[in-house]
């Protein structure tokens, strides 16, 4: 399919795997009732798993319109980069091409109703993640490998519990004003934002759903910057424009070993 049509059908695509998630996520929840593992249902609900493919094989259609060959994308197997932290990390989706690392992506989910600990794991886990990666990247783990891409994707319920104000702890600092009283779904987008302005990752889009609605395809995008419109169409932020800005910078004989910036690859088009 061509990348225009795929731009022109984000929306539709977009509630067809937000209502991927749902049916998935139901269907996982319904055959570990019935072998009495209702406490692992609960924990993949909150991890995501396969829940979230439909996400990915959007990202995989926009990279295969960038002219990406099939056997250069990765999902479910093959997924695994070297750390520096630890031996190795898997990512949802990695695109390597003639032993360069063009991009990974990480998708990942929660529901309720318990968002407190859940949401320390998962902004624990995401951070920990990107530095791991970036400084991998740094100590020439991926050879010669330019800068790549590095998308994040979120997926919240959208129910009373991740509304709700929540109180903060201040025993003997005061938090950042933007955390006073603010929901869990206003936290999560705060987190997503922060993770691109301080460049941990390259883009990030953050969604929301309700149960009801979600596997019906119905879904909301908190914060415009987070959309993933935003992330199929800003230039020199997406897997696609980023792949062809490092397959450009290749042939003119840049970015080896993380020697050119965004802002230089930008330059290039």
């Amino acid at each position: 399919m061509k990348l225009d049509d795929i731009i022109r059908d984000l929306p539709t695509r977009t509630g067809n795997a937000v209502a991927h998630y749902w049916m998935t996520r139901a269907g996982q929840k319904e055959r570990q009732q019935q072998t009495g593992k209702a406490d692992q249902g609960l924990r993949s609900a909150v991890t995501g798993g396969a829940q979230m493919d439909g996400f990915i094989e959007l990202i995989k259609d926009l990279t295969s319109a960038a002219g990406i060959p099939e056997q250069c994308v990765f999902s479910k197997k093959a997924v695994e980069l070297p750390g520096f932290f630890r031996p190795t990390k898997e990512w949802d989706l990695l695109v390597v091409r003639d032993m360069k690392l063009l991009a990974a992506i990480e998708a990942k989910s929660q529901v309720g109703p318990s968002f407190g600990n859940n949401f320390n794991n998962r902004t624990e886990e995401a951070m920990g993640s990107a530095l791991d990666v970036w400084t991998a990247f740094r100590k020439h783990a991926y050879l010669a490998s330019p800068q790549p891409f590095v998308g994040y994707i979120f997926m919240l319920e959208d129910c009373g519990a991740s509304h709700r104000p929540v109180r903060v702890q201040e025993t003997h600092f005061r938090v950042f004003p933007e955390f006073v009283e603010a929901s869990y779904l206003r936290r999560y987008e705060l987190f997503c934002r922060k993770l691109v302005l301080e460049r941990h990752y390259t883009a990030a889009a953050f969604l929301s759903s309700t149960a009801d609605d979600g596997i019906r395809g119905r879904f909301s995008m908190p914060a415009e910057d987070l959309s993933i419109e935003r992330i199929a169409k800003a230039p020199g932020s997406t897997p696609r424009l980023w792949i062809r800005h490092v397959m450009q910078c290749e042939e003119r004989g840049f970015g080896v070993n993380g020697e050119i910036s965004f802002q230089r690859l930008l330059c290039l088009s």
